[in-house]
């Protein structure tokens, strides 16, 4: 069983209450509020205010992160492995809002300080089909997806550490090679408001296509089940909100107006993996490897992001904040622990997952954030094309997860 997951044992219609509640661990929330201040001070000094505010969406995206355990990864898998669509359709509650919030920012065409707001689209091709998939295997192996990777890191589970590492080596790896998949036959980006006569059209087709995924999430379950449990809170009441765990409806509609607010302010939408291929290179730059010459970062938008530096660019910015935002999120619930042992299996798994979801979100135009919640908000066909291979993806990777002792999951779990 992957370190994200939250598996429960389906025994009871209402969850229970914890029987004890765990202390916050006030010296870790400290130490993370005195790193985000810190770390959002420099960037602020370094690279002025729109980097400032993206550090701040960050932290709020991992703060959100932790307490919905808003996954990606097992809602894939338990989609495919048992047919339990409950997490499936709160993607579809996500894309909706965030459909609803992107339509008129974009039919505008300009955000924060009149700064031009673009959709995310991408070219249809070979790197898109192939890399989606390596991404959905790479998930069921390395146990998380692209922004689970992040926040549980900030939770302390130190296993993931692996899986950034793996991410961070097949993003750069991707970047070096990303002319070749370039140079494979491909189709121009296709937005839905080219078909459907703009955003309000568009908008409209969006959300039949999600009402017909919710439908079909329920015409694939096997039977009535008993309705699966939401992690048992360790609060109620306004205590929750900081204390417990939150149910996946307000994590999908958070997420949302988070992402329609990083459009806002930076002019696109949430992403995570560009800043690992930065991060990759910036490590070969400073040992000697002439990375400015491979055909990624001579791209000019690209070598911009490359020269503003990790402190400077967006989605590099951003994760730094998800991972504290994530850090103390769960130290104030008393929820942050170090796991020091790996078993080595599972570090394979990680490493092998980290590098197959690294190069796929490269060479497919981003990951489960910027190609599917970007690409479907933005109302870009690639998005759902994305999402499609990133199941079949998930469907290999389930074959091969028992051969690094992971736990596929039963008809008789119960998973939110």
């Amino acid at each position: 069983m992957s370190l994200t997951d939250r598996s429960t044992q389906a025994t009871h219609r209402e969850p229970p209450v914890a029987a004890t509640e765990p202390p916050p661990q006030a010296r870790v929330v400290v130490l993370g509020l005195l790193g985000a201040l810190v770390l959002g001070g420099v960037i602020n000094a370094r690279s002025g205010q729109v980097p400032t505010i993206l550090f701040a969406l960050g932290l709020a995206l991992g703060f959100v992160l932790f307490h919905s355990r808003f996954g990606f990864t097992s809602a894939w898998r338990q989609l495919v492995a048992v047919r339990q669509g409950k997490a499936l359709r709160a993607h579809m509650l996500m894309l909706a809002v965030a459909c609803t919030l992107f339509a008129p920012i974009l039919a505008n065409g300009v955000g924060f300080h009149d700064v031009p707001a673009t959709p995310t689209l991408a070219p249809i091709g070979w790197g898109l089909f192939v890399g989606s998939f390596m991404f959905g295997v790479g998930m069921q192996l390395g146990g998380s997806c692209a922004s689970g990777t992040l926040f549980a890191i900030g939770s302390g589970h130190t296993a993931i550490l692996l899986t950034l590492a793996g991410f961070i080596g097949g993003a750069t790896l991707g970047a070096y090679q990303f002319p070749w998949w370039m140079g494979l036959p491909s189709h121009e980006p296709v937005s839905l408001t080219d078909w459907f006569g703009g955003y309000a059209g568009a908008w409209v087709a969006s959300l039949v296509i999600m009402g017909l995924v919710v439908g079909a999430t329920y015409l694939l379950a096997r039977k009535r089940s008993i309705p699966p449990l939401e992690p048992a809170p360790i609060a109620r009441g306004v205590a929750r909100a900081i204390r417990g765990s939150w149910p996946l409806w307000v994590g999908a509609i958070l997420l949302a107006v988070l992402n329609a607010a990083t459009l806002w302010v930076s002019g696109g939408a949430w992403g995570v993996t560009f800043a690992f291929a930065l991060w990759g290179s910036k490590i070969l730059d400073l040992v000697g490897v002439d990375v400015l010459s491979w055909g990624f970062w001579q791209d000019p938008a690209n070598l911009a992001k490359y020269d503003a530096g990790i402190l400077a660019e967006k989605t590099s910015v951003m994760d730094f904040g998800i991972i504290l935002g994530a850090l103390v999120a769960s130290a104030a619930a008393g929820a942050f622990v170090l796991h020091r042992r790996v078993p080595f299996r599972l570090g394979v798994g990680a490493v092998v997952g980290g590098l197959l979801m690294g190069y796929g979100a490269r060479i497919a135009f981003g990951c489960n954030i910027g190609a599917y919640f970007g690409g479907i908000a933005s109302f870009s066909l690639h998005g759902w094309l994305w999402g499609v291979m990133a199941i079949v993806g998930t469907y290999v990777g389930l074959l091969l997860r028992p051969l690094l002792g992971l736990r596929n999951p039963k008809p008789s779990d119960s998973v939110c």
